[in-house]
């Protein structure tokens, strides 16, 4: 199988992982502002559910280091692709002319650069 093609089934896993870390550490921010919320709504101390707030807090935490482990593994797989010879380029952000994504509902796809 061509280099280029497995290239682009890791990257393809690469992006579902990085999207799922950033939509879990989305949810759980969510949830921390939900339940500030229903603190709020249902008239209670703040020590009601501190320590589930705590845990909380712990685990956004841990979400955003693992947010940061995901860029670390994306610039290392940019590496390896490199070191491979593949001199492709994933559709999406385009550091060159600073434009985000061009179309969120196909998957990224490889083009040549020149």
């Amino acid at each position: 199988m061509e280099k280029v093609f497995v290239a682009q089934r890791v990257a393809n896993k690469l992006f579902v992982t990085e999207n799922a870390v950033d939509g879990a550490l989305a949810e759980a921010t969510e949830l921390m502002s939900e339940m500030l919320k229903a603190r709020k709504d249902v008239h209670v101390s703040l020590v009601l559910g501190d320590e589930a707030a705590a845990k909380l807090i712990d685990a956004i935490k841990a979400l955003g280091d693992a947010r940061s482990a995901m860029v670390a593994v994306h610039n290392e797989l940019n590496e390896v692709k490199l070191r491979l010879g593949i001199r492709t380029k994933m559709d999406g952000w385009d550091t060159d002319k600073g434009e985000g994504l061009r179309d969120t509902q196909q998957p990224a796809s490889l083009r040549q650069v020149g």
